[in-house]
Protein backbone atom coordinates (compact mmCIF):
# COMPACT_ATOMS: atom_id res chain seq x y z
CA UNK A 1 0.00 0.00 0.00
CA UNK A 2 1.51 3.61 -0.66
CA UNK A 3 1.50 6.24 2.28
CA UNK A 4 2.54 8.40 0.52
CA UNK A 5 0.34 11.51 0.46
CA UNK A 6 -0.48 13.74 -3.55
CA UNK A 7 -1.36 17.11 -3.83
CA UNK A 8 -5.24 16.18 -3.49
CA UNK A 9 -4.59 15.02 -0.18
CA UNK A 10 -3.05 17.96 1.44
CA UNK A 11 -5.53 20.29 -0.47
CA UNK A 12 -8.22 18.05 1.35
CA UNK A 13 -5.65 18.97 4.38
CA UNK A 14 -6.04 22.65 3.69
CA UNK A 15 -9.84 23.02 2.96
CA UNK A 16 -10.95 21.61 5.65
CA UNK A 17 -8.23 23.66 8.28
CA UNK A 18 -9.58 26.76 6.10
CA UNK A 19 -13.00 25.90 6.83
CA UNK A 20 -13.33 24.97 10.47
CA UNK A 21 -15.89 22.63 9.75
CA UNK A 22 -16.12 19.31 7.45
CA UNK A 23 -19.75 20.71 6.12
CA UNK A 24 -18.30 23.83 4.81
CA UNK A 25 -15.18 22.55 3.63
CA UNK A 26 -17.75 19.92 1.47
CA UNK A 27 -19.38 22.64 0.14
CA UNK A 28 -16.53 24.54 -0.93
CA UNK A 29 -14.95 21.78 -2.52
CA UNK A 30 -18.43 20.56 -4.20
CA UNK A 31 -18.81 17.40 -2.38
CA UNK A 32 -21.01 15.64 -0.24
CA UNK A 33 -20.54 15.78 3.90
CA UNK A 34 -19.74 11.87 3.66
CA UNK A 35 -17.46 12.09 1.17
CA UNK A 36 -15.13 15.06 2.68
CA UNK A 37 -15.30 12.80 5.91
CA UNK A 38 -14.11 9.52 4.15
CA UNK A 39 -11.72 11.57 2.02
CA UNK A 40 -9.71 12.94 5.31
CA UNK A 41 -9.95 9.95 7.46
CA UNK A 42 -8.11 8.03 4.36
CA UNK A 43 -5.62 11.19 4.58
CA UNK A 44 -5.03 10.20 7.90
CA UNK A 45 -5.05 6.52 7.86
CA UNK A 46 -2.06 6.72 5.18
CA UNK A 47 -0.08 9.18 7.52
CA UNK A 48 -0.98 7.06 10.53
CA UNK A 49 -1.62 10.25 12.59
CA UNK A 50 -4.70 12.29 13.32
CA UNK A 51 -5.09 15.50 12.26
CA UNK A 52 -8.05 17.22 13.16
CA UNK A 53 -9.19 17.36 16.62
CA UNK A 54 -13.26 16.68 16.13
CA UNK A 55 -14.83 19.29 18.36
CA UNK A 56 -18.64 20.31 18.05
CA UNK A 57 -17.91 23.66 17.42
CA UNK A 58 -15.48 22.59 14.10
CA UNK A 59 -12.65 20.68 13.46
CA UNK A 60 -9.25 21.77 14.56
CA UNK A 61 -5.45 20.97 13.33
CA UNK A 62 -3.08 18.60 15.89
CA UNK A 63 0.27 19.67 15.35
CA UNK A 64 0.62 16.85 13.07
CA UNK A 65 -2.24 18.50 11.24
CA UNK A 66 -0.67 22.24 11.16
CA UNK A 67 2.60 20.59 10.13
CA UNK A 68 0.57 19.04 6.63
CA UNK A 69 -1.50 22.51 6.30
CA UNK A 70 1.34 24.68 6.21
CA UNK A 71 2.94 22.67 3.16
CA UNK A 72 -0.15 22.69 1.41
CA UNK A 73 -0.34 26.20 1.83
CA UNK A 74 3.22 26.34 0.08
CA UNK A 75 2.57 23.92 -2.61
CA UNK A 76 -0.91 25.79 -3.06
CA UNK A 77 1.03 29.28 -3.24
CA UNK A 78 3.60 27.56 -5.99
CA UNK A 79 1.53 25.96 -7.93
CA UNK A 80 -1.10 29.14 -8.63
CA UNK A 81 1.89 31.59 -8.81
CA UNK A 82 3.12 29.10 -11.53
CA UNK A 83 -0.45 29.14 -13.06
CA UNK A 84 -0.67 32.85 -12.92
CA UNK A 85 2.11 33.44 -14.81
CA UNK A 86 1.65 30.91 -17.29
CA UNK A 87 -1.92 32.81 -18.08
CA UNK A 88 -0.50 35.97 -18.39
CA UNK A 89 1.38 34.78 -21.36
CA UNK A 90 -1.84 34.68 -23.26
CA UNK A 91 -1.90 37.55 -26.20
CA UNK A 92 -5.71 37.02 -27.20
CA UNK A 93 -9.04 38.03 -25.27
CA UNK A 94 -10.43 34.28 -25.27
CA UNK A 95 -11.31 31.79 -22.85
CA UNK A 96 -12.61 31.56 -19.57
CA UNK A 97 -12.97 34.56 -17.01
CA UNK A 98 -14.29 34.25 -13.41
CA UNK A 99 -15.70 37.01 -11.80
CA UNK A 100 -16.53 37.41 -7.81
CA UNK A 101 -19.60 39.50 -6.89
CA UNK A 102 -22.48 39.94 -4.92
CA UNK A 103 -25.81 38.52 -6.17
CA UNK A 104 -27.88 42.01 -6.27
CA UNK A 105 -24.30 43.99 -7.59
CA UNK A 106 -24.77 41.16 -10.39
CA UNK A 107 -28.79 41.64 -10.76
CA UNK A 108 -29.20 45.29 -10.73
CA UNK A 109 -25.67 46.66 -11.84
CA UNK A 110 -23.35 44.29 -13.76
CA UNK A 111 -25.09 41.95 -15.48
CA UNK A 112 -26.00 44.24 -18.39
CA UNK A 113 -22.34 45.66 -18.38
CA UNK A 114 -21.60 42.09 -19.19
CA UNK A 115 -24.12 41.49 -22.08
CA UNK A 116 -22.17 44.21 -23.73
CA UNK A 117 -18.77 42.71 -23.09
CA UNK A 118 -20.05 39.64 -24.73
CA UNK A 119 -20.98 41.38 -27.84
CA UNK A 120 -17.63 42.76 -27.55
CA UNK A 121 -15.18 40.04 -26.80
CA UNK A 122 -17.18 36.97 -28.33
CA UNK A 123 -13.76 34.96 -27.31
CA UNK A 124 -14.23 35.46 -23.68
CA UNK A 125 -16.58 33.11 -21.57
CA UNK A 126 -17.69 34.15 -17.96
CA UNK A 127 -18.58 32.50 -15.20
CA UNK A 128 -19.93 34.21 -12.07
CA UNK A 129 -18.84 33.42 -8.64
CA UNK A 130 -22.10 34.34 -6.86
CA UNK A 131 -21.46 34.91 -3.06
CA UNK A 132 -21.36 37.62 -0.21
CA UNK A 133 -18.25 36.51 0.79
CA UNK A 134 -14.86 37.79 -0.44
CA UNK A 135 -13.00 35.41 -2.32
CA UNK A 136 -9.60 34.42 -2.33
CA UNK A 137 -7.87 36.05 -5.62
CA UNK A 138 -4.39 34.17 -4.52
CA UNK A 139 -6.07 30.49 -4.89
CA UNK A 140 -7.79 31.31 -7.91
CA UNK A 141 -11.22 31.03 -7.10
CA UNK A 142 -12.06 33.79 -8.67
CA UNK A 143 -9.21 35.54 -11.58
CA UNK A 144 -11.47 38.93 -10.69
CA UNK A 145 -13.57 41.00 -7.82
CA UNK A 146 -16.07 43.22 -8.04
CA UNK A 147 -16.84 43.80 -4.14
CA UNK A 148 -17.99 46.32 -1.61
CA UNK A 149 -15.24 46.74 0.32
CA UNK A 150 -13.55 49.66 3.15
CA UNK A 151 -10.62 47.65 2.84
CA UNK A 152 -8.89 45.72 -0.36
CA UNK A 153 -6.58 43.21 0.50
CA UNK A 154 -3.26 44.16 0.07
CA UNK A 155 -1.96 41.77 -2.31
CA UNK A 156 -4.49 42.65 -4.78
CA UNK A 157 -4.41 45.44 -7.68
CA UNK A 158 -7.30 47.23 -8.93
CA UNK A 159 -9.62 50.64 -9.09
CA UNK A 160 -12.45 52.02 -6.89
CA UNK A 161 -15.45 52.08 -9.23
CA UNK A 162 -17.67 54.47 -6.75
CA UNK A 163 -19.38 54.61 -3.22
CA UNK A 164 -22.89 52.62 -2.96
CA UNK A 165 -25.10 54.76 -1.51
CA UNK A 166 -27.59 53.43 1.04
CA UNK A 167 -31.07 54.10 2.38
CA UNK A 168 -34.57 53.11 3.81
CA UNK A 169 -36.71 51.51 1.54
CA UNK A 170 -40.29 50.83 1.79
CA UNK A 171 -43.37 49.27 -0.22
CA UNK A 172 -45.04 51.91 -1.68
CA UNK A 173 -48.16 50.66 0.64
CA UNK A 174 -46.90 52.06 3.48
CA UNK A 175 -47.28 55.50 2.59
CA UNK A 176 -44.47 56.91 4.66
CA UNK A 177 -43.87 60.85 4.61
CA UNK A 178 -42.14 62.56 6.74
CA UNK A 179 -41.72 59.34 9.56
CA UNK A 180 -40.16 60.00 12.48
CA UNK A 181 -37.03 57.66 13.98
CA UNK A 182 -39.73 56.52 16.54
CA UNK A 183 -42.34 55.84 14.15
CA UNK A 184 -40.09 53.71 11.85
CA UNK A 185 -39.27 51.86 15.32
CA UNK A 186 -42.75 50.62 15.30
CA UNK A 187 -43.04 49.45 11.44
CA UNK A 188 -42.09 45.85 10.85
CA UNK A 189 -38.47 45.84 9.09
CA UNK A 190 -35.61 43.22 7.40
CA UNK A 191 -32.40 42.69 8.80
CA UNK A 192 -29.76 40.68 7.78
CA UNK A 193 -29.30 37.32 8.94
CA UNK A 194 -26.52 36.11 11.60
CA UNK A 195 -24.81 34.65 9.01
CA UNK A 196 -24.58 37.78 6.90
CA UNK A 197 -21.04 39.33 7.03
CA UNK A 198 -22.63 42.77 6.99
CA UNK A 199 -20.77 44.57 10.11
CA UNK A 200 -21.91 47.73 9.14
CA UNK A 201 -25.72 47.44 8.77
CA UNK A 202 -25.85 44.87 12.14
CA UNK A 203 -24.29 48.10 14.25
CA UNK A 204 -26.28 50.28 12.35
CA UNK A 205 -29.30 48.57 13.27
CA UNK A 206 -28.80 47.95 16.80
CA UNK A 207 -27.78 51.19 17.11
CA UNK A 208 -30.72 52.72 15.87
CA UNK A 209 -33.19 50.01 17.84
CA UNK A 210 -34.44 48.74 14.39
CA UNK A 211 -33.13 45.58 14.97
CA UNK A 212 -35.99 45.05 17.35
CA UNK A 213 -38.37 45.70 14.81
CA UNK A 214 -37.17 43.09 12.86
CA UNK A 215 -40.11 40.59 11.59
CA UNK A 216 -37.99 38.97 8.66
CA UNK A 217 -34.42 38.31 7.96
CA UNK A 218 -32.23 37.30 4.84
CA UNK A 219 -28.27 36.39 4.14
CA UNK A 220 -28.36 38.38 1.43
CA UNK A 221 -29.15 41.82 -0.15
CA UNK A 222 -31.01 40.44 -2.67
CA UNK A 223 -33.15 38.44 -0.19
CA UNK A 224 -34.10 41.60 2.18
CA UNK A 225 -34.54 43.43 -1.67
CA UNK A 226 -37.63 40.59 -2.35
CA UNK A 227 -39.01 41.16 1.00
CA UNK A 228 -39.34 45.00 0.50
CA UNK A 229 -41.16 44.39 -2.43
CA UNK A 230 -43.41 41.93 -0.87
CA UNK A 231 -44.08 44.75 1.15
CA UNK A 232 -43.11 42.55 4.11
CA UNK A 233 -41.50 45.95 5.81
CA UNK A 234 -38.96 48.00 5.48
CA UNK A 235 -35.17 47.55 4.52
CA UNK A 236 -31.51 49.17 3.93
CA UNK A 237 -30.94 48.57 0.50
CA UNK A 238 -28.46 49.94 -1.95
CA UNK A 239 -29.80 52.68 -4.29
CA UNK A 240 -28.53 51.33 -7.16
CA UNK A 241 -30.49 48.24 -6.61
CA UNK A 242 -33.75 50.11 -5.18
CA UNK A 243 -33.95 53.46 -6.70
CA UNK A 244 -35.41 52.00 -10.41
CA UNK A 245 -38.06 50.34 -8.80
CA UNK A 246 -41.29 52.31 -9.05
CA UNK A 247 -42.87 50.00 -6.02
CA UNK A 248 -40.44 51.46 -3.34
CA UNK A 249 -39.83 54.75 -1.76
CA UNK A 250 -37.07 56.20 -0.10
CA UNK A 251 -37.19 57.50 3.97
CA UNK A 252 -35.09 59.75 4.45
CA UNK A 253 -31.55 60.42 3.22
CA UNK A 254 -28.17 58.81 2.79
CA UNK A 255 -26.97 56.28 5.31
CA UNK A 256 -23.58 57.57 6.03
CA UNK A 257 -22.78 54.63 8.26
CA UNK A 258 -23.60 52.19 5.44
CA UNK A 259 -21.84 53.93 2.60
CA UNK A 260 -19.11 51.25 1.20
CA UNK A 261 -16.77 51.54 -1.56
CA UNK A 262 -17.04 49.33 -4.40
CA UNK A 263 -13.74 48.05 -5.97
CA UNK A 264 -12.51 45.94 -9.17
CA UNK A 265 -9.76 43.87 -8.09
CA UNK A 266 -7.65 41.36 -9.38
CA UNK A 267 -4.11 39.74 -8.30
CA UNK A 268 -1.18 41.43 -9.96
CA UNK A 269 0.36 38.34 -11.68
CA UNK A 270 -3.19 38.38 -14.00
CA UNK A 271 -4.15 42.00 -14.77
CA UNK A 272 -1.48 41.97 -17.96
CA UNK A 273 -3.36 38.69 -19.34
CA UNK A 274 -5.54 39.36 -22.27
CA UNK A 275 -8.81 38.18 -21.67
CA UNK A 276 -8.51 39.33 -17.87
CA UNK A 277 -7.14 42.92 -19.02
CA UNK A 278 -10.43 42.92 -21.49
CA UNK A 279 -12.76 42.75 -18.83
CA UNK A 280 -10.97 44.98 -16.39
CA UNK A 281 -10.79 47.96 -18.94
CA UNK A 282 -14.27 47.26 -19.97
CA UNK A 283 -16.09 47.32 -16.58
CA UNK A 284 -13.49 50.18 -15.68
CA UNK A 285 -14.44 52.47 -18.61
CA UNK A 286 -18.18 51.70 -17.82
CA UNK A 287 -20.44 55.09 -18.31
CA UNK A 288 -23.56 53.20 -16.22
CA UNK A 289 -22.09 52.10 -13.41
CA UNK A 290 -20.34 55.38 -11.61
CA UNK A 291 -23.90 57.08 -12.51
CA UNK A 292 -25.67 54.18 -10.96
CA UNK A 293 -23.86 54.35 -7.72
CA UNK A 294 -24.34 58.03 -7.48
CA UNK A 295 -27.97 57.70 -7.22
CA UNK A 296 -29.85 60.10 -5.17
CA UNK A 297 -33.54 59.70 -3.95
CA UNK A 298 -35.87 60.37 -5.93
Amino acid sequence: MNNALDWNDYRIALLVADAGSLSRAARQAGLSHPTMFRRINAVEEKLGVRLFERFRTGYQPTAAGEEIVAVARQIAELTNSTERRVAGRDLRPSGLVRIATTDSLLFALLAPEFERLRRMEPGITLEFVISNEVSNLSLREADIAIRPTSSPDQHLVGLKLGVIRQGIYAHKSFGLKGVSSQQLRSLPWLGPSSSMAYGQLHAWMKKNRYDDACVCRADTVLGLYAGVCSGIGLAVLPAYLAEADGKLVRVGGDIEDVAVDLWLLTHPDLRRTARVRAVLDHVASSPVIGPRLDLQAR
